[in-house]
């Protein structure tokens, strides 16, 4: 479920009714309250993972400000993570920390970052993040997700140059 300014778009296979049933005209903010969300996992059989706020940035020019590394074998939690949730994963490490590129809800590159503690506190993750802007096959704009409550990470991303421009709850198979 995607929330827009103005839109909600429930993508799941409910009826029209059963929206209807669920969700008062005009109260876009209901479809991610707890009753909507919980009515909508039972119904589906699904839960929901988390709900996040969704950022996006368009890819960029110039010098990547971080040396990263390519790799293929990466068994990161981070990483183990994005490729259950997307496709087309890309990893590349740099010194205290891991960027992971991969295709996720519809089609959309998305970027997941992750900072070591002993690192955090340094700009790294603004780094990541602004370099991942870089990595992105086509020229293509770059999605994040990230969990309203992480300021640190929605800071970084913010400084960035990502834009937040909705929120968005995945319901997955328990």
């Amino acid at each position: 479920m995607v929330g827009l300014t103005g839109h909600i778009v429930v993508v799941a296979e409910v009826s029209p009714s059963w929206l209807a049933a669920h969700l008062r005209p005009g109260q876009l903010s209901e479809a991610f309250t707890p009753p909507f969300l919980g009515a909508l996992s039972s119904h589906l059989g699904r839960r929901v993972n988390a709900i996040d706020a969704i950022l996006l940035a368009p890819p960029t020019d110039g010098a990547v400000d971080v040396s990263l590394t390519a790799v293929t074998d990466a068994d990161h939690p981070r990483v183990r993570r994005a490729r259950r949730y997307r496709t087309d994963v890309s990893v590349w490490t740099a010194v205290g920390g891991v960027v992971i590129v991969g295709r996720g809800l519809a089609g959309r590159w998305e970027v997941s970052v992750e900072v070591d503690a002993a690192q955090e506190r340094r700009g790294l993750g603004r780094r990541l993040a602004g370099a991942a802007r870089h990595l992105v096959p086509g020229g293509r704009s770059l999605w994040a997700q990230i969990a309203p409550g992480n300021a640190a990470s929605m800071r970084a991303f913010l400084a960035a140059g990502y834009r937040p421009v909705g929120q968005e709850a995945l319901l997955v198979d328990h």
